[in-house]
């Protein structure tokens, strides 16, 4: 399939100006960093990508919304760029309400955008990693210091008026990846962790993956694998009592951290949305096709997680429970998870 020209593009996009960025790129065969690309010099000018760049600016921007997807969920956090914490692999954002892990060599292409769209002006800082797809990316709010914009997009700016990119091919999902001949001393180690961080870094050295690690250990000691409605149940259970939670969300290039409650829940078509003043998830429950329940020793007590993997394998995002004053030990999150229905229960169920 042959790719369209910039002119193109813009044509087509300027007949179908609602559909969604991501949706509508695809229609076109395209990538969404192409999408954007093509629009450079009509509101869209390039900028670095690189973070180390990038979260000095971002901060001077204050309030802001971040937005970080995969394929199967979106999260939406409403605050400012606290401390950044550079690192050759692996960088940070602490903060109490934008928290993020970023991998670096992913932020490839960066752009930033002001456009006038039919719900007002939206000025953003998006970023995309080698394929054209999204990484991340801030938009401004009426809250923003919206009189810093220019300045920030000047300091961020690069020589590079090219309309079109060279983008990568998408690299596959890594399936579930087992080592059943190691299957006991991953049993024997995951009882000895101490911090949740060192579980990939045990299941590397054993040849395995995350997935792979848990459907080898699944219905024992540390993994439940759940029903497939699992997570909308969780999410939904979460609500009604109230429970502050540590929810994940990621890509390839950066993970995006809500830590407290989920309040406003609402099922719409495929999706599974949290509509709260300053945090969103959109989850395609659809796309879920395997749910577990993990527990994780750690010098702090067990950490308790639900995660989520779509069918290709791709980790879709990660729930644990956010200890509070009332709850210092996690009894009631580790009571919510213990309800949720295991995948063996609804098979039998059906029968």
């Amino acid at each position: 399939m042959t790719k369209p020209d910039p002119s193109a593009i813009r044509a087509a996009r300027a007949e179908t100006p609602n559909a969604r960025d991501r949706d509508f790129a695809e229609s076109l065969g395209i990538s969404e960093a192409e999408l954007v690309a093509a629009h450079v010099g009509h509101g869209v000018t390039r900028i670095s990508a690189n973070p180390d760049d990038l979260m000095p600016q971002i901060s001077r921007l204050g309030e802001v919304m971040a937005l970080t997807r995969n394929a199967s969920a979106v999260h939406e956090r409403v605050g400012t760029y606290g401390e950044y914490r550079a690192g050759p692999h692996a960088s940070m954002v602490l903060g109490d309400e934008i928290d993020l892990r970023i991998f670096p060599r992913h932020w490839v292409y960066g752009f930033a955008i002001d456009q006038e769209t039919d719900k007002g002006r939206r000025r953003s800082l998006q970023v995309f990693d080698a394929a054209g797809d999204a990484v991340h990316k801030v938009f401004l709010r009426e809250t923003s210091e919206l009189s810093e914009w220019i300045d920030v997009v000047g300091s961020l700016m690069i020589d590079d008026p090219a309309q079109t990119l060279d983008v990568a091919e998408r690299a596959p999902v890594e399936p579930a990846k087992t080592n059943p001949a190691k299957s006991d001393i991953l049993l024997d180690e995951w009882a000895k962790l101490t911090d949740t961080h060192q579980f990939l870094r045990l299941t590397s050295k054993l040849g395995m993956n995350r997935l792979g690690a848990y459907r080898m250990a699944s219905g024992g000691r540390w993994v439940r694998p759940l029903a497939i409605d699992a997570t909308d149940r969780l999410i939904e259970t979460v609500s009604a009592a109230g429970a502050e939670t540590i929810l994940f969300v990621g890509n390839q290039g950066n993970i995006q951290i809500h830590w407290g409650g989920l309040e406003t829940v609402k099922a719409m078509g495929p999706w599974m949305n949290v509509l709260d003043p300053r945090f969103n998830l959109h989850l395609r429950s659809d796309h879920v096709a395997e749910v577990y329940a993990i527990e994780k020793p750690t010098k702090r007590g067990p950490a308790i997680s639900v995660e989520a993997f779509d069918a290709e394998g791709a980790l879709i995002l990660q729930v644990f429970g956010r200890k509070t004053d009332s709850d210092p030990h996690g009894q009631k999150w580790a009571e919510l998870v213990s309800a949720l229905p295991t995948l063996s229960e609804v098979a039998q169920c059906a029968v």
